[in-house]
């Protein structure tokens, strides 16, 4: 199946999760190839598995979603990790990110391959995007004792 002659994967590229993806894989301005290596990094999801492309990208996304964040507050001289819940578009946004970065950390292939890599183990639960979401998720929960110091 090739992805570029499918209708449902271009308009998804005009949508507001499609354009942050791009936005967010974009290096130096060059729009056309981040866009180019959605399209692939989207071809080889629908290679490799028999589900939808979109929508294994739309739940590895929701998989690496964090709920709460830690800030640091700084009280009386002292600085405190304060538990704090995220809003809707800063936890898709963080999500992408997370997932971009370490599809770049790897090392090796061509980054649609390594995007792919990190989009199947984000939908599976694993990898180091939700790594990360699970260790933020521990510090809060730690941190929860300091809930009082959070006035905004």
């Amino acid at each position: 199946m090739n992805i570029t002659k499918n209708n449902s994967i271009k308009n998804f590229l005009s949508t507001k999760l499609g354009i942050k993806l791009i936005r967010r894989l974009m290096v130096d301005g060059k729009k056309n190839k981040a866009e180019k290596i959605l399209l692939g990094t989207l071809n080889l999801l629908a290679e490799s598995s028999s589900e939808n492309p979109i929508v294994i990208l739309k739940s590895a996304i929701r998989h690496t979603k964090p709920l709460i964040e830690v800030r640091t507050i700084r009280v009386r001289g002292t600085n405190y990790q304060v538990p704090i819940p995220i809003f809707s578009k800063r936890r898709t946004s963080l999500a992408i990110k997370w997932i971009i970065e370490n599809a770049r950390k790897k090392k090796g292939n061509s980054m649609k391959y390594k995007l792919r890599d990190e989009f199947l183990l984000a939908y599976k639960n694993q990898g180091e995007s939700v790594k990360k979401k699970i260790n933020i998720h521990k510090l809060a929960t730690a941190n929860r004792a300091y809930t009082h110091f959070r006035w905004f």
